[in-house]
């Protein structure tokens, strides 16, 4: 079974799904040990200590570098002896070390499907307001591998979610969170690790 870390900046639901699909069999190549948070005080870390999973906050340090910061990132991971990560909302985008140190090993969900409304800049309530103001009646979620390009890594997989009248930013990303990321993000971990496991 594959170590997996989840990296998290914020409330977690993404990593709350991963949790639940562990205790429901879906995700069983490989279990979170370690959920590192950018912030102090995320609740992904309260999730994470509820389900007994140990937590780490790292956060960017004034003045560091993105390099320094991935080097100590790195470490982290090694010294936990992960296999795979996932990132579960992490708002920080990783420096080119640490995809060199785990390479086709990282994992993103994000909420749109790419092409459409990513890159650098496109996260959080930012992805649907640009969806909405766009005006597109589709949207969804991709999860695909990290490479050095900001969302631009291979699709491993993505799930629409249609836009209805009167959607605001906030009720988009409800609907895309509960029909896409929480489905897709599971489903293609649990792909990925059996996929490593049989490589190995």
């Amino acid at each position: 079974m594959l170590r997996i870390a989840a990296l998290v900046s914020g409330g977690g639901t993404n990593l709350q799904a991963l949790l639940d699909a562990e205790k429901s069999g879906a995700l069983r190549s490989g279990k979170v040990t370690l959920v590192v948070s950018s912030k102090e005080g995320a609740h992904a870390l309260s999730r994470a200590r509820s389900a007994g999973v140990e937590g780490a906050v790292l956060a960017k340090g004034r003045g560091e570098t993105p390099a320094e910061y991935g080097q100590r990132l790195v470490s982290l991971l090694r010294a936990h002896g992960v296999d795979l990560i996932v990132l579960a909302g992490f708002l920080l985008i990783l420096d080119a070390c640490v995809i060199r140190a785990y390479p086709d090993r990282i994992l993103n969900v994000h909420p749109s499907l790419i092409p459409s409304f990513c890159g650098q800049g496109f996260y959080g309530l930012r992805v649907h307001a640009a969806a909405l103001e766009r005006g597109v009646q589709v949207t969804g979620a991709t999860v695909h591998l990290v490479n050095e390009i900001p969302d631009g890594g291979p699709i491993l997989a993505q799930k629409a979610v249609e836009v209805l009248a009167g959607d605001t930013p906030e009720t988009l990303q409800m609907r895309v969170m509960e029909q896409a990321e929480w489905v897709l993000l599971p489903a293609e971990t649990e792909k990925w690790a059996r996929k490593l496991i049989g490589e190995a």
